[in-house]
């Protein structure tokens, strides 16, 4: 059962009534969290809920964190933001010491939901987030646990519609650009790549997107776009809201699609929607709520803004290299520069980004001088 954005402050034990059977493959859970004191995030602070998460992973079961790590094109879990009163602050984003914050992180292969399992049984005192101690007040479960099969054999919504709302910015990587756009072959192929990953029951990509295109329509939106500074570098320009999605009358001539379809919008709470789903990006939920109050980002969309117009000024700088390298790197100039004026150290930028601090530093300096030459 779904938990409620706005849910009552609880007062239950950090891992109370948590448990599964051991063939769950997909769980989801919502800890509630109290910073320890009033205090600032920064703006990309999901870069820090991402790698304190693996750091959980690595301390019990190296060989997972390095399978979440480094080898899975589809990462087996996602995690969300922070859900609660976040306020600008300047640079930064203020939490409120007497607030309670909503944190999500979903299980997508046996494997993760095994040690999910685990590690509800013994959480930690609280989340470390730079200059912010997040106390873990309880732990509760979200999205039940289920298997994929299970997804697949549930009875049909009574109206036929998949209602989906999409509460962090989303979007869908396209010919090495964004597209802020629920188009259902996009939405759906997002879910496919998991659930072909994961789920041990192999489709045919090609075949069902092509029926997803003649027979998936969506029969009302609500809709608008956010651009967002999301992961370890670049921005994302993404939508939130919600859509509904029906067949067309030709769909039932493929019952197994049909059963597919269902199922996969079962799967998008659990999986997310599109890209940067382990950095809060594409949290989804199956409900209509767009009446609900949608996520503080603004500062995230101040860093944003920041960094799309240094792009731009440095690939006019570096136009005659070309290229997507030059691109590349227009782009990592133009994170770590943006990042630093809002007041992040190099140091904390060089830990985020995974760089070398002396390859942080000289890129900082190279923007800077790339800026006066421009100016």
């Amino acid at each position: 059962m779904a938990i409620s954005r706005h849910s009552t402050r609880s007062k239950k034990s950090p891992h109370s009534g948590l448990a599964w059977s051991a063939d769950a493959e997909l769980v989801g859970l919502v800890l509630e969290l109290t910073p320890r004191t009033a205090s600032y995030l920064y703006a990309q602070y999901t870069i820090g809920l991402h790698a304190w998460f693996l750091g959980q992973v690595q301390q019990t079961d190296p060989e997972l964190s390095k399978i979440l790590h480094d080898e899975q094109s589809e990462k087996a879990f996602a995690i969300s933001g922070l859900e609660g009163e976040l306020l600008s602050a300047g640079k930064d984003f203020q939490l409120l010491g007497d607030r309670i914050y909503r944190w999500y992180v979903t299980g997508l292969s046996m494997r993760v939901v095994q040690w999910l399992s685990e590690w509800v049984k013994n959480l930690p005192a609280q989340i470390d987030l730079r200059n912010a101690d997040l106390l873990i007040r309880s732990c509760d479960i979200a999205f039940a646990p289920t298997t994929y099969q299970q997804l697949l054999t549930a009875e049909e919504p009574e109206n036929r519609i998949i209602k989906l709302s999409f509460i962090t910015p989303t979007s869908f990587r396209t010919k090495k650009h964004h597209f802020p756009l629920p188009v259902p072959e996009n939405v759906f192929h997002s879910y496919l790549r998991r659930w072909n990953n994961f789920s041990g029951m192999n489709v045919d990509q090609a075949e069902f997107l092509e029926w997803i295109e003649e027979n998936v329509i969506i029969t009302r939106h609500k809709l608008e776009s956010q651009k967002v500074a999301a992961g370890k570098k670049g921005m994302v320009t993404g939508f939130v809201g919600a859509v509904e999605f029906g067949l067309g009358r030709s769909a039932r001539d493929r019952p197994d699609f049909v059963k597919l379809f269902y199922a996969l919008g079962r799967l998008a709470p659990y999986c997310g929607t599109g890209h940067k789903t382990t950095f809060g990006l594409g949290q989804t939920r199956a409900a209509w709520l767009t009446n609900e109050p949608l996520p503080q980002v603004s500062m995230q969309g101040l860093l944003a803004a920041r960094i799309d117009e240094l792009t731009a000024k440095f690939v006019a700088h570096r136009k005659r290299a070309g290229g997507s390298r030059a691109l590349e790197i227009a782009e990592t100039w133009a994170t770590i520069l943006a990042r630093r004026e809002l007041g992040e150290s190099l140091l904390d930028i060089a830990a985020d980004l995974e760089m070398p601090y002396e390859t942080v530093k000289t890129y900082v300096k190279l923007a800077r001088r790339a800026l006066k030459t421009n100016s």
